[in-house]
């Protein structure tokens, strides 16, 4: 994990110098915020790593690694504001920090600025940089439109869901690393595997995410823990307690979920028990073993040296064993 520290390290300075507070203040003080909670800068770490793994000085990708990480935060500020949510990083959201017309606008600033970074690389390049970006941007736009139609169905099947966390989550996680591989100057074939590579990576992740949402620890999560629950989002352990459930935990789960009381604590305790006793926290943890698993064997297809397979595989198997 060292050399991921170093990026880490190396992207949060970067960070640091380019976040800054100016006027209006009240359009930049919301986006230095969000920058500055923290997280786990997985997105912009992948895009120094592969930079740096097909050959090329990793500083080279960092304003590509901003502009992803500029606009996942975009999203998030967006999301939380549809989504109700009052924490993010165990921190308040933007908009309940200050309120919705800011979260709102801000936002907004901080999707053209992601656009703006690219503007640092050339020619052919920066054409590539900005297309697959424009690709991926829509679809976490696409993503975010089935988690939401999501909430009011009751016929959503795994297969869309998985869809769904494909657009929303894994094609970041894989243009991030793509990015990388273009700025290095990797061949068409390396840059799809790479890309392959995170895709299966990012619906692994979210997967863990999802299952941290309802089994978490509330002091190292950052979130609130059962918040999809209250939500009524339908999440592959909703999906997969309905399909491996007995006829009582179906029906009782949709009852649960046909409620929004005051106070979801019961709620959120029921909900988990089923989703335990039914097989499908069980289900859960190991569709996220196969995609971790899936996105190990995209690495066989790569031109790399077994040390530089491994720090790919080493920073895979750390996000699987995440508490937070």
């Amino acid at each position: 994990m060292h050399v991921i520290d170093q990026y880490r390290t190396t992207f949060t300075d970067y960070l640091s110098q380019k976040t800054q507070t100016k006027e209006p203040v009240n359009l930049y003080e919301p986006i230095s915020y969000i920058l500055e909670l923290g997280g786990k800068r997985l997105r912009p770490i992948l895009t120094l790593m592969a930079a740096a793994l097909f050959g090329a000085d990793h500083r080279k990708a960092l304003d590509a690694a901003l502009g992803i990480e500029v606009f996942h935060n975009f999203s998030l500020v967006h999301d939380d504001i549809m989504d109700d949510a009052p924490l993010r990083r165990g921190k308040a959201t933007v908009h309940e920090k200050w309120d919705v017309n800011r979260g709102i606008l801000s936002g907004d600033a901080m999707l053209i600025n992601a656009y703006q970074l690219f503007e640092s690389y050339d020619g052919p390049l920066f054409k590539n940089l900005v297309a697959l970006f424009s690709k991926t941007a829509i679809e976490v736009c696409e993503g975010q439109q089935y988690d939401v139609d999501f909430e009011t169905r009751d016929d959503v099947t795994i297969p869309e869901y998985l869809k769904m966390i494909e657009y929303k989550t894994a094609v970041l996680v894989a243009a991030a690393l793509q990015m990388g591989a273009m700025i290095a100057e990797a061949d068409t074939k390396a840059q799809r595997s790479i890309y392959q590579f995170g895709r299966n990576l990012g619906i692994a992740f979210q997967l863990m995410d999802d299952y941290l949402d309802a089994f978490g620890d509330p002091k190292t999560f950052g979130k609130q823990v059962g918040g999809d629950i209250i939500e009524n989002k339908k999440t592959y352990l909703y999906l997969k307690a309905l399909e491996l459930g007995t006829a009582v935990h179906r029906k009782e789960l949709v009852d649960l979920f046909s409620i929004q009381p005051q106070d979801p604590t019961d709620k959120i305790a029921s909900i988990k028990e089923i989703f335990e006793t039914s097989g499908a926290a069980d289900a859960t943890k190991k569709a996220i073993s196969d995609y971790t698993e899936e996105a190990f064997a995209v690495l066989e297809q790569l031109q790399l040296s077994e040390d530089k397979k491994s720090i790919l595989k080493t920073f895979g198997e750390n996000l699987m064993r995440r508490k937070v």
